[in-house]
């Protein structure tokens, strides 16, 4: 009886390699030794960041899928898998590397990386839908005239003026983390090629450019639950709650436990932001004001004016309301043995 030859493939951003084909020969050198066949091997573009690519390898029918690339191919890829019962297989190719840090995996050595991809246990986890709420162009053009707005890159193109409109609304999945605020303006405003270089210390720089920004208003309702208002800088939610350098942002959260974290951040100027930091990484939640920690399946939130939105560290530009809610256990994510 012949066994079945086993095959992955791996879609990978090829802006975040300056040799694309060296990476391919470590790859299917891994691959090799490890008794698979070489990979499928597609590239993403421009046009397409991941959705042909991962539709082109289920018709393939490959064995598993391997994004290679920053979290946002991870994310493109990750979430056309939900439900399909392919595993994902998750690769260090970016400066984040987020999903693959909060599952305790390789993000240092690709080798390493692929050696539990093709070795480990298939594992479900959750991801999270969300849906947005476009602003018009008035309220738009609103934060234009805010002298306290720090916002420098207000596109119409997000407006909606036709309220009645499909364009209104916009479904999107993400599997670590969302954002309203500021951490959205540090993603906008962080350059690739400082990203290139630096890794996330140029999210770090990008960040301090935007400390002294202003907070916005926002209505909160988790599980139906009577909504409540709070002035915030940034509102988070996510599946996991680790970011890069170790911070437990959402110190709750877990990939497979069926629910959101979210985290409200209120400070103000650099003083508060001290505060702010020195709380979440002491992880102190009692008796302070610029820290809300939420949990559900669940989260609304309702903004005073268009705020930045970032999810998976791509930004989708202004919303002025998301609702989030978790799809339990539809990803399955190849994890150590």
């Amino acid at each position: 009886m012949v066994s079945h030859s086993r095959r992955a493939a791996v879609i990978v951003n090829p802006t975040k390699f300056e040799d694309v084909e060296a990476v391919r020969e470590r790859v299917e050198k891994v691959c090799v030794e490890h008794g698979w066949e070489s990979p499928l091997w597609l590239e993403t573009t421009a046009e397409d960041t991941g959705v042909g690519q991962t539709r082109e390898a289920l018709a393939a029918g490959v064995d598993m899928i391997c994004p290679l690339g920053g979290d946002g191919t991870v994310r493109t890829v990750g979430t056309e898998l939900v439900g399909t019962g392919m595993p994902l297989g998750l690769l260090p190719g970016g400066t984040g590397n987020l999903l693959a840090r909060n599952l305790e995996l390789p993000v240092d050595s690709l080798e390493a990386a692929l050696t539990v991809a093709l070795t480990g246990t298939d594992t479900p986890i959750d991801s999270c839908r969300l849906e947005l709420v476009r602003p018009t162009s008035s309220q738009l053009a609103e934060r234009l005239t805010d002298e306290d707005d720090p916002a420098r890159s207000v596109d119409f193109d997000d407006a909606v003026d036709d309220r009645g409109s499909e364009d209104v609304r916009e479904e999107h999945r993400f599997l670590v983390m969302a954002g309203l605020g500021f951490d959205a303006e540090v993603m906008a405003s962080a350059p690739e090629k400082l990203k290139a270089r630096v890794g996330w210390l140029a999210y770090l720089m990008a960040g301090v450019r935007h400390l002294k920004g202003p907070q916005f208003t926002v209505d909160v309702r988790v599980d139906g639950k009577q909504p409540f208002r709070r002035r915030a800088r940034s509102v988070m939610i996510g599946n996991v709650g680790k970011l890069q350098g170790g911070m437990e942002l959402l110190p709750d959260a877990h990939a497979d436990d069926g629910a959101l974290d979210a985290v409200l951040l209120s400070p103000e100027g650099i003083v508060g932001w001290a505060a702010t930091v020195a709380q979440l990484t002491t992880r102190r939640r009692i008796g302070h004001p610029r820290v809300e920690h939420l949990h559900g399946t669940q989260v609304t939130v309702l903004s005073d004016k268009p705020v930045e939105l970032e999810i998976d560290g791509d930004t989708l530009g202004s919303a002025i309301a998301i609702r989030v809610e978790i799809e339990p256990g539809g990803l399955i994510v190849r994890l150590p043995a």
